[in-house]
């Protein structure tokens, strides 16, 4: 039923419609940079190609996206291999190898950098034709009652964090779980969790500030992943020109992400300072301690991936490698 929903009727124009699709609303920071990206492809295309936008997740799953497009139920979808449980083990692990990279501009360089020349990428994304890959602003900790000012302060809390730092959390002392975003409020409302590791766009966009009160500003690394893609048979199906169109809306939805992303944390932060919501910093040494059991830990799991036949060590030297001391990426050949 959601393939026969999401074609397009022939059109005798001469416009090839393209269906996206994306589990967001379109006031979402991520649905704005999707509506930039549509106009550019349209207004690139002459009108020859048109993005009719499917919102709120009414034809794409997130947890069977990247299947789902491989078999046409959409031509173009938001994907989260970050999340995926199998079949993407070298995505999945690589998000966690992102320390130094500071910029969403230089965790996407970073992906490109990792990404180019290695074949488990591709084999990984088999079927699909990416058409962004995504970085993120780096989160701090959100907490409801306790304020966090040393990584010994997070001894004993509960605290909600991505899966690649259930690990670190645990040898901090802290008692890490993992749940879907969506239930962080209410969580965070009857005392469930302590707080969570998230970016300040959470105050506005999931209503944080209502049911915390402490946000600690701190450097939890993230990495970048592809975000946007196309099944690779629909992609074969376009012309040469159309084609030449999407590849040109990489740069430009890659770009749009992260100026949302920006934007969204500044509004984010700003109905915090309204709602009284204390900041405090974490020490440079502090700091420092955290990076430190961060590259373990992103070392530790890049070697778990020998089980599965994936040098995994291979890509987590590139990414040492690539990242300066100011946080800028290069992909220039290094010694590894």
């Amino acid at each position: 039923a959601s393939t026969l929903a999401a074609c397009s009727p022939p059109r005798d124009d001469g416009v090839v419609e393209l269906v996206y699709a994306t589990p967001y609303s379109p006031s979402h920071p991520f649905s704005r940079a999707d509506q930039r990206w549509m106009k550019f492809v349209e207004q690139q295309s002459g009108g020859s190609l048109r993005i009719r936008p499917s919102w709120s997740g009414a034809l794409l799953s997130s947890e069977h996206s990247m299947e789902e497009l491989r078999h046409g139920v959409v031509d173009i979808g938001l994907i989260t291999p970050i999340y995926v449980k199998g079949g993407v083990h070298l995505i999945r692990i690589q998000s966690g190898f992102y320390s130094g990279a500071a910029s969403i501009e230089s965790q996407v360089a970073l992906y490109h950098c990792m990404a180019a020349g290695n074949p488990q990428f591709e084999r990984e994304l088999e079927g699909l034709k990416v058409l962004a890959v995504q970085g993120g602003s780096l989160p701090g900790i959100v907490t409801r009652d306790k304020p966090v000012r040393t990584l010994e302060d997070l001894r004993g809390m509960r605290i909600r964090v991505p899966t690649e730092l259930l690990n670190l959390m645990r040898d901090l002392g802290a008692d890490p779980v993992n749940m879907p975003m969506g239930d962080v409020y209410s969580a965070l409302a009857k005392g469930v969790i302590d707080g969570l590791v998230a970016p300040t766009d959470t105050f506005r966009a999931l209503h944080l500030s209502e049911v915390s009160k402490y946000y600690t500003r701190m450097r939890v690394w993230r990495g970048a992943y592809p975000a946007r893609a196309m099944g690779m048979k629909r992609w074969k199906s376009l012309s040469d020109s159309q084609r030449a169109v999407l590849e040109a809306g990489v740069r430009v939805w890659e770009e749009a992400l992260a100026d949302e992303n920006r934007r969204a944390l500044d509004e984010g932060w700003k109905l915090a300072e309204e709602t009284g919501v204390v900041a405090n910093e974490l020490s440079a040494e502090e700091q420092q301690r955290f990076d430190e059991l961060y590259l373990r830990e992103a070392e530790r799991n890049a070697q778990s991936l020998e089980r599965y036949g994936i040098d995994g060590m291979k890509v987590f030297r590139i990414s040492r490698a690539r990242v300066g001391a100011d946080g800028s990426v290069t992909c220039r050949e290094k010694a590894e």
